[in-house]
């Protein structure tokens, strides 16, 4: 059986990104003609039809957006197999491309990465930062090997390795005329009191099933997009919040007249990693985690 090539793979995965042969060829420096026979030879090889040809448009087939998926996580794949090579087959080195996300990043990198990199100078780690969806699909289409996101959150085709707590506590101005912090009940907070982020973002789902929020009614229907902003409406005691124990030992805090109260200890959500099941990489993502967990011991 005659196996597609990798420069077939690219080329595909390229027609699949722009959706026309002609800015496609051109970024593969390739000739549309010698781009247009390698796609037709790979399909003739796969034996599927991956594009849906007219004049005017190309359309990706089902089959086809599959293929290019796939095809993704094979370059990816073999790009480490490359880098194991010339790095001896050293744990971590060479390139990681690691998503994180808003409600993450600002808080435990700045501590975290020169830690990683002391620890592992030989390895390259790319960022990316955006929503936990979007890390997702980022993961699983192969455009990132790794993510750092708040758990529990729904996914699929993933392995996950939790790494340590991050406990909610109550935020509001110190002295907030909308309840007595030390003593409140969820079932008698003001109508639209508590501020949270906006949908997308998973520290919403997090601080409602964490902290425990049933009666909607108490929610504001204004969502901040940031931290920084649901940080301002609460300083300027506009509503409450819950921020996690990462966000209130950052300077998040600093200047504004916000007192934090503790909650219980069930109010946490989990940090963690997650990868694409079957990834060559699972040795190396476990040792990344057990590092980070021994880093996070030590701070506690």
């Amino acid at each position: 059986m005659k196996l597609p090539t990798i420069k077939q793979l690219r080329y595909f995965i390229a027609l699949e990104k722009h959706q026309h042969f002609g800015n496609a060829a051109k970024a593969c420096f390739v000739s549309q003609s010698a781009f247009s026979v390698a796609i037709k030879e790979l399909e003739s090889q796969l034996g599927a039809q991956l594009v849906d040809r007219t004049n005017k448009s190309v359309t990706i087939t089902r089959t086809g957006r599959e293929i290019a998926n796939h095809a993704r996580l094979c370059l990816r794949d073999i790009e480490y197999l490359t880098e194991v090579a010339q790095n001896n087959q050293k744990p971590l080195t060479g390139r990681l491309n690691l998503g994180v996300i808003p409600t993450i990043a600002p808080f435990i990198l700045p501590e975290l990465l020169p830690n990683i990199r002391s620890k592992f100078p030989e390895l390259k780690m790319y960022l990316r930062e955006d929503t936990t969806r979007s890390c997702h699909d980022l993961l699983i289409d192969g455009e990132l090997d790794l993510i750092m996101i708040a758990l529990p959150y729904k996914l699929s085709n993933v392995e996950v390795l939790p790494l340590f707590k991050d406990r909610f506590s109550l935020a509001c101005h110190k002295n907030s005329q909308l309840i007595d912090p030390d003593n409140y009940s969820l079932n008698d907070l003001p109508k639209e009191s508590v501020l949270l982020l906006e949908d997308g973002h998973c520290l919403r789902d997090h601080a409602l099933s964490a902290c425990k929020i049933r009666n909607q009614d108490t929610v504001s229907r204004f969502a901040a997009s940031s931290l920084l902003t649901l940080v301002s409406m609460v300083d300027s005691d506009i509503g409450i919040t819950y921020l996690t124990e990462m966000a209130e030992s950052s300077s998040l805090l600093q200047n504004t007249d916000i007192k934090t109260y503790p909650l219980d200890e069930k109010s946490y959500r989990e940090i963690g990693f997650a990868w694409r099941k079957g990834s060559a990489r699972e040795e190396e993502f476990q040792l990344l985690g057990e590092t980070i967990k021994q880093m996070q011991a030590i701070d506690n």
